[in-house]
């Protein structure tokens, strides 16, 4: 078996790259509300880079309509309620990286 899994190394770079552009774009986004004078950037500071789970989970429903899956509710149940939670663990951690 001398071949190499890359898999895992792509998915930490991705990763390393989605943290380092939420932190960057939050400091961007919360310089402008502090430079407009509003001083409630905390929650801001929060959901501006968790809107990113957002763009995932709607763009996971466009995929999943792009499938010929079976029309059965539990493929629906089973898909949506994993993406909501991978999604809802998303925000959580973008949302820390750009409160921090």
């Amino acid at each position: 078996m001398d071949q190499y899994y890359y898999v895992f190394g792509f998915t930490l770079i991705v990763y390393l790259i989605l943290i380092t552009t939420c932190a960057e774009v939050t400091v961007l986004l919360v310089y402008y509300q502090l430079c407009a004078e509003n001083h409630r950037w905390w929650w801001f500071s929060f959901f501006a880079p968790g809107s990113t789970a957002l763009y995932t989970f709607i763009y996971s429903m466009f995929w999943f309509k792009s499938l010929e899956a079976s029309r059965m509710l539990m493929t629906y149940l089973l898909y949506f309620g994993y993406m909501s939670l991978i999604c809802s663990a998303m925000l959580l951690v973008t949302g820390t990286v750009g409160s921090l």
